[in-house]
């Protein structure tokens, strides 16, 4: 019977210090949630909120290779230039070193730039920056799959 509850005492153990090391930390919570408040933007932009999600430092690479600044970003979205129907993301990962988070997903969408309807299944690596204890994106780069 003791070396049944001592067993039960060591699966508790480690069963909470594993949930503890799962737990994602309030700066990678932050960020997820900073990275869905853009997803969000993205789909119904509204260029208030795209300015205060990102840097004025903004560099913005596509997997095309062509790259945007913030004020080019947020107006291509803004006027439809680039229109996203919706975007899906998965397979995310979210790492912070300082004040830095890097965060990777894949990004699935449909799109309707300039009227024309597309897809997009492309890789994405976001660069944040917290700023004011808030945080802002600083870069982000597309591949194609």
């Amino acid at each position: 019977m003791i070396i049944m509850k001592q067993l039960f005492c060591l699966l508790l153990i480690i069963t909470t210090a594993g949930n503890v090391l799962l737990a994602q930390s309030k700066d990678e919570k932050d960020v997820a949630a900073a990275v869905e408040s853009l997803r969000k933007v993205m789909v119904d932009p509204d260029k208030a909120t795209l300015e205060k999600l990102t840097s004025t430092d903004l560099s913005y690479g596509h997997s095309s290779g062509k790259v945007q600044t913030q004020a080019e970003f947020i107006d291509a979205l803004v006027s439809g230039a680039s229109d996203f129907l919706n975007i899906d993301l998965s397979d995310q990962t979210i790492k912070i070193i300082g004040n830095t988070a890097l965060v990777r997903h894949v990004l699935n969408a449909n799109t309707s730039d300039n009227g024309k309807p597309g897809v997009a299944k492309i890789a994405i690596l976001l660069v944040w920056i917290k700023q004011n204890k808030e945080w802002k994106l600083l870069a982000r780069q597309a591949v194609k799959i």
